[in-house]
């Protein structure tokens, strides 16, 4: 290939390398799905200490989102909510989710967003409800997970009771009850179930089955009308039960059943009552914390699932309990899965479900409001962003960062004042050294040069002198042997000098070799965390790990802010050192050449 041609292909890059390259740094910090749909409503998932902390990722969390007012524009939307769809926090990838309720009169709805991971420990968990789109079209229902399970849910759950139609039929339409029931609009989420003691009840189906040794969950929202001793939902073998304000668990098998019981269950008021059975260990939850355990079998399980089933007569020959009646009251959110649901899973579902609002928050965004909140960061940078995703190993490596920093910094500045003075005394007190003639060894009257090594210098050299009585008039000429050991004794003292001068240089090195290698290690830790929280979550989510991976190379950052200006300053002091070190030993010679000239022998 020609040289001209060279040239050309090189002129080309860079005349086109550069605005692609300042196009790339300069995309502001802010994303929208699809251009057709005019709002979206951000959700955030709180796993932090302020929201609700979890130990480790959670995956297939279905989450309940309400709107309203607040955080949706319903008059932008369409009336049934069929423009809505839901995002993943990478502003790309669609998640399944269903629709409850939608009231777009009274500007009311609840969602239920299947999500794939939740990352603990964070505020960066996103999703986003999309809408304002008129010509969206009404999205299909959603299929069946692979292997079987509820339409929108993970394939482990069997049923999902929303209670927010008539029919009490399950989520995915499958399952129907064999009993009409009350509903009450006004539940918990959605639509609930009123129990007057008469109970709903399911039939025995393939999709209602676990196996022997199984694993099995169930969970309910429950509003007692009254404290009192009723049965609350019956499954084969299984059965939960009220005692007052206790819960009460039996899990009966081919030998002894067992009994559970524990927790507090007040009257007019909504609780969550958890009850999970697999690997040999029956728990039992209220508000998703573990009230009661114990060692148990799971029994085969295939028949009907009775809610709140009414009648002493009918429950007591099985149950094992006293004067149960029916139950009264509210009932809402019933889920069974053919899983252990773990308990940061159940700790997500109940703050998700309930009335407290610390997990979710939530607020509406236009593009334009998000085009300017992307201004505002590109004016602020993006050194505020890494700086809230820090974790706590990055904060403990920047704060010992820090720490090094200041002493670095304190140590340049004092040296630099230091060596500055000293270097200035030199001059002026060299002038008089070398301008003196008669008076050479009267130099020390005066004081002024306190701060010169090259009077202490002197001071050293003078005493050696005065000790070999050379200024008494019967003084006897230096021999070479004395004249040596006078300069000896002041090269001690050039030793003592330099290294009173070098005094806090080793603190600087130490912040040029140690800085980098500390920010290094605050990386490696961030990055580690990271990558461990994808494995456990199993799912990659670049917005969720970008942030984590972003600010672990902070550490880095500091490392090398550190090290560069020591570096710098260790240089600079280090040549001033090495110059005044050199005016020493000048001095030294010039000082025992003067004085073998005055006082040695000829």
């Amino acid at each position: 290939m020609s040289t001209h041609r060279l040239d050309l292909i090189y002129s080309n890059c860079r005349r086109w390398l550069a605005p692609l390259l300042l196009l790339v740094l300069c995309q502001p910090a802010w994303a929208w799905w699809q251009p057709e749909w005019a709002q979206r409503t951000e959700v955030t998932i709180d796993t932090s200490e302020v929201g609700v902390a979890t130990g480790a990722a959670v995956s297939s969390v279905p989450l309940a989102v309400r709107l309203h007012s607040g955080n949706f524009d319903f008059v932008g939307a369409k009336i049934d909510g069929s423009d809505l769809r839901v995002v993943a926090g990478d502003d790309q990838t669609p998640l399944p989710f269903s629709i409850e309720r939608f009231d777009s009169v009274n500007e009311l709805a609840v969602l239920w967003v299947q999500v794939p991971s939740v990352l603990p420990g964070t505020d960066k968990n996103i999703v986003y409800v999309y809408a304002g789109n008129p010509a969206a079209a009404a999205l299909p229902q959603a299929s069946a997970p692979a292997g079987g399970g509820v339409e929108g849910f993970d394939a482990a759950t069997l049923a999902a009771f929303h209670f927010s139609d008539a029919n009490a039929a399950s989520h995915d339409g499958r399952l129907q009850a064999a009993d009409a029931f009350v509903p009450e609009p006004a539940g918990l989420l959605a639509g609930a179930v009123k129990l007057e003691g008469r109970g709903i009840s399911w039939p025995a189906t393939e999709a209602l089955r676990v196996d022997a040794n199984g694993a099995v969950t169930v969970s309910l929202w429950l509003r007692p009308e009254a404290n009192a001793n009723a049965l609350v939902w019956s499954w084969g073998a299984l059965q939960l039960s009220l005692q007052g304000t206790q819960l009460r668990a039996r899990v009966a098998g081919s030998g002894q059943p067992v009994l559970l019981e524990g927790g507090n269950v007040p009257a007019a008021s909504w609780s969550h009552l958890s009850f999970t059975l697999g690997q040999g260990r029956a728990r039992l939850l209220v508000d998703g914390e573990v009230v009661a355990q114990a060692d148990a079998a799971t029994p085969a399980l295939q028949g009907p699932f009775l809610l709140a089933p009414g009648g002493a007569d009918s429950t007591n020959a099985t149950s094992g309990l006293t004067t149960l009646t029916g139950l009264k009251g509210l009932a809402d959110e019933l889920q069974v899965s053919a899983t252990v649901r773990g308990d940061d899973w159940l700790r997500l579902a109940v703050a998700a479900q309930g009335i407290e609002g610390k997990l979710l928050r939530s607020s509406k965004q236009t593009p334009d409001s998000i085009s300017e909140e992307g201004d505002d960061q590109g004016q602020r940078g993006y050194i505020g962003i890494l700086v809230q995703n820090l974790s706590v190993d990055a904060w403990v490596v920047i704060v010992i960062l820090a720490v090094m920093f200041a002493i670095a910094m304190w140590v340049m500045a004092e040296r630099a004042l230091r060596v500055s003075r000293a270097d200035n005394a030199n001059q002026d007190f060299l002038r008089r050294f070398r301008d003196a003639d008669d008076d050479l060894l009267q130099l020390e009257d005066d004081a002024r040069h306190g701060v010169s090594p090259l009077y202490r210098l002197y001071q050293a050299g003078r005493m050696q002198l005065t000790k070999r009585r050379v200024d008494q008039p019967d003084a006897k000429p230096l021999s070479a042997a004395s004249l040596n050991a006078v300069k000896a004794a002041i090269d001690a003292d050039q030793v003592r000098e330099t290294t009173k001068l070098n005094t806090g240089m080793v603190l600087l090195t130490i912040a040029i070799a140690g800085g980098p290698f500390l920010g290094l290690l605050g990386t490696v830790i961030g990055v580690m965390i990271t990558f461990a929280a994808i494995a456990a979550a199993g799912d990659v989510n670049v917005n969720a790990i970008a942030p984590g991976i972003a600010a672990a190379l902070l550490t880095t950052v500091a490392g090398l802010a550190v090290a560069i200006p020591a570096l710098f300053g260790y240089n600079y002091l280090a040549s001033r050192i090495k110059n005044v070190s050199n005016d020493m030993q000048i001095f030294v010679d010039e000082f025992v050449t003067r004085v073998a000239e005055r006082y040695g022998q000829p």
